[in-house]
């Protein structure tokens, strides 16, 4: 088991993790991704170009076709991204913008020409392309972007910062690993794309020597002495030299990678290019991100009359705009208003209509109102089987046989009047046995229990739950008889087998 860290080892490390955080987010950030419908090609190109902006931007961005340009800008700020690059394709061309967060401006460029990594690689003998290349972001290279006019200058802006900056005196020459660069052609206005990987070799030293550096022991079968090899460099191939001169030979200030590679000694910088490759030409520059007034068109030019014209309309439109606003808040208010008079005139008829309560103006013994209505139903109930116990048996019922209602000292009227029902004596042809089984009201919701069927309300099951008879045990109220020891084939009316007499 590994010891515990201490104090300060965990103080120091938070403290680098800390500063690690804020350098990464002050860095910029990007998305690249497509809208509409594109084809196989132009989706690996995003693939690549995501590769070509690695570490700092997202390597596996889901893009779905309900998403819009505003949900990628809702999710942009709480990353930190600063720049979107967006790819869509016509009939024609493929098309790229380059827009910065969150309010512009945007660069709208056609993509004249690209090609794929895999098809730049295909086409060297020897490429150079390995994981650890992209740990780092690249360097930026921008070549002939000092030409006058407005239109070149925002463009070189937008490329440097679309990469982290480099600050010279404290970089490590060992992050740099690749590099970008961008070249514009002011006779064709087409900025050339390419990626690149950088190699440092040692120079001033002859080829037999490189050759032991690298690991790469030659055939010394002809020399006589080890001094031939280092001296002359013999039995090497041509392919092997490399044409190194002043455009790329310069002195490393710090020791870099790679075997002879020493500080204060000439190396040579070699760049092998791994792709992607694209031409591009602006076409116009937005104001705002991907909306806003045209800064510059490289096909559309409109004098200042026909500018000024069209900004006119834009700030009228605007105008009536904002007007059909206050006015759609003003209808919304004014509606608001006349609902809540509608109800507040209608709480005061409802009150209006409902009956004075007890100690209130008016009659004290009234009903009261906040009387629930089951209790209310309830009490209706009762007094009408007792006024019906009145008309079928002719006198007054027991105070134990309906013990909720309010009993009536005389007969009298009930406010729910009933058909008088004629006894069994009356009717003829039945002796007298008491009341008559037929209970049934004169009125169908007067009986207690059933309401009115035109509501579609079942009557209330007033019988007991069924006896679920099981097998093997008698049902209630029966009694099972006890079994003979007779056998079943003994039994009286049936036919016995032959060769067996009774017993």
């Amino acid at each position: 088991m590994g010891k515990s860290k201490t104090k300060n080892q965990k103080k120091s490390r938070a403290n680098a993790i800390h500063l690690a955080q804020e350098d990464f987010g002050t860095v910029p950030h990007s998305f690249v991704f497509h809208r509409g419908q594109i084809g196989k090609n132009v989706s690996q190109l995003i693939v690549d170009m995501r590769r070509v902006m690695e570490p700092y931007t997202a390597e596996s961005l889901k893009v779905r076709k309900k998403n819009v340009l505003k949900d990628f800008a809702a999710v942009a700020g709480p990353l930190g991204v600063t720049h979107f690059l967006i790819f869509t394709k016509t009939e024609n061309s493929v098309n790229l913008r380059l827009a910065r967060l969150p309010r512009g401006p945007t660069l709208h460029f056609k993509v004249a020409q690209y090609s794929l990594i895999k098809d730049v690689v295909s086409s060297l003998k020897r490429h150079r392309m390995h994981d650890q290349q992209f740990t780092h972001h690249p360097l930026l290279v921008l070549n002939n972007f000092g030409v006058p006019g407005m239109h070149v200058k925002l463009m070189a802006t937008m490329f440097q910062n679309m990469f982290p900056s480099i600050n010279v005196h404290k970089v490590s020459l060992n992050a740099i690993k690749r590099c970008v660069m961008i070249n514009y052609n002011p006779e064709t206005q087409l900025i050339d794309f390419r990626h690149y990987s950088l190699k440092v070799v040692p120079v001033g030293m002859s080829k037999g020597i490189k050759k032991l550096l690298q690991e790469k022991f030659p055939n010394m079968s002809k020399f006589e002495d080890i001094s031939e090899l280092l001296m002359k460099g013999a039995n090497l191939s041509e392919s092997e030299a490399e044409l190194d001169g002043d455009h790329n030979t310069t002195e490393l200030p710090q020791v870099y990678a790679g075997r002879g590679n020493m500080k204060a000694q000439q190396s040579a910088v070699r760049l092998i290019e791994i792709g992607p490759r694209m031409t591009l030409q602006l076409i116009k520059i937005d104001e705002g991100m991907c909306e806003g007034n045209v800064l510059y068109h490289a096909i559309i030019e409109k004098t200042e009359a026909e500018i000024q014209q069209m900004l006119a309309r834009k700030q009228k439109k605007l105008k009536l705009k904002a007007e059909r606003k206050l006015n759609q808040e003003r209808n919304v208010a004014v509606k608001k208003e006349q609902r809540d008079e509608n109800k507040k005139r209608s709480l005061e008829g409802i009150k209006k209509k409902l009956p004075p309560k007890a100690g209130e103006e008016g009659d004290s013994d009234a009903e009261d109102p906040g009387k629930e209505e089951d209790q209310a139903a309830a009490d209706h109930s009762e007094d009408d089987e007792v006024e019906y116990y009145r008309q079928a048996v002719g006198q007054e019922p027991d105070e134990d046989m309906f013990p909720a209602s309010k009993r009536k000292k005389g007969p009298g009227k009930s406010p729910h009047p009933f058909k008088k029902r004629k006894h069994s004596s009356e009717r003829g042809g039945r002796m007298d046995r008491g009341p008559s089984r037929d209970r049934t009201p004169a009125k169908w919701g007067d009986r207690p229990g059933m309401k009115d069927r035109k509501f579609g309300v079942k009557k209330e099951r007033t019988m007991g739950p069924k006896f679920k008879v099981q097998k093997g045990k008698p049902r209630p109220g029966f009694k099972r008889k006890p079994q003979s020891n007779a056998k079943p084939n003994a039994s009286r009316g049936f036919k016995q087998k032959r060769g067996k007499g009774r017993q």
